[in-house]
């Protein structure tokens, strides 16, 4: 099964269920994903590294909002946002750990010669060409930066 027939099967098993938090984020996630294949054409076909981007994208929404819903003092308004991330993150790739994380950086700093602060451009390139969708950019940035350094 493809990434988004699980979301379209969740999706009606929400509905069944008439799980709310998760059906309205299960509803905007499916909108989001219409969009995308309107976007591209009838006839192309979604890949599931199109659905990681996707999904990518709204958690990086959620996770912007709640921190302004936070700083504005509407906790309850954050925790929902929060709680829509939870019910997305288990359609992403399971993420790398820091040794295995650690280990991808030393084998492309030793691929590409990276041994300063200089090469940081050349090493995240080639890391990020590696552990595409499997670690978040800003935390790959910081244990490139803390290898170099």
């Amino acid at each position: 099964m493809s990434l988004t027939q699980d979301i379209t099967h969740d999706l009606t098993q929400a509905m069944k269920e008439r799980t709310e938090p998760k059906l309205s984020t299960l509803r905007m996630l499916k909108a989001e994903l219409q969009k995308l294949q309107a976007d591209k054409g009838k006839a192309a076909v979604i890949s599931d590294d199109d659905v990681y981007t996707v999904i990518r994208r709204l958690i990086k929404q959620r996770k912007d909002a709640a921190e302004q819903y936070a700083a504005g003092g509407a906790n309850d308004r954050a925790e929902s946002e929060l709680a829509e991330i939870k019910i997305l993150e288990p359609y992403l790739p399971k993420q790398l750990s820091d040794e295995e994380l650690d280990a991808m950086i030393k084998e492309a700093a030793a691929e590409i010669n990276a041994a300063s602060p200089k090469d940081m451009g050349k090493l995240m390139k080639a890391v990020m060409s590696k552990a595409k969708g499997l670690a978040d950019g800003n935390h790959v940035k910081e244990k490139v930066s803390a290898f170099l350094n």
